[in-house]
């Protein structure tokens, strides 16, 4: 009897398979969108798939806490690598934005 395989066959060398970026893997649901003159993937995730996770907004630079539905946005052309998760409110407001954002005082500099 030879030993278990830890790894599926096809997984490659880069540690994850083709089914880890499935857009029904995070509980949402994807879409294409353009912004700033580019093709951008667009997926939503559902609270209950963010349990035990947080992520920096770089919208607002600030913390998505963990288990709140939230967005995740890529430029087309680029990988997994570059994926950045959003408040869905900022992904909304992102053409409004400035340049610089505005900070309370009190507010953490990141």
């Amino acid at each position: 009897m030879s030993p278990r395989r830890n790894r599926p066959k096809d997984s490659g060398s880069s540690g994850h398979s083709a089914e880890d970026d499935r857009p029904g893997r995070y509980g949402g649901w994807q879409s294409s969108e353009s912004w700033d003159g580019e093709a951008w993937n667009v997926r939503h995730v559902a609270g209950a798939s963010a349990q035990g996770k947080a992520y920096r907004c770089p919208g607002c630079e600030q913390m998505i806490p963990d288990g709140v539905p939230h967005v995740v946005a890529w430029p087309d052309h680029a990988g997994v690598d570059d994926r950045r998760h959003w408040h869905k409110a900022c992904w909304n407001a992102k053409d409004r934005r400035t340049t610089r954002v505005q900070r309370s005082r009190n507010a953490p500099r990141f």
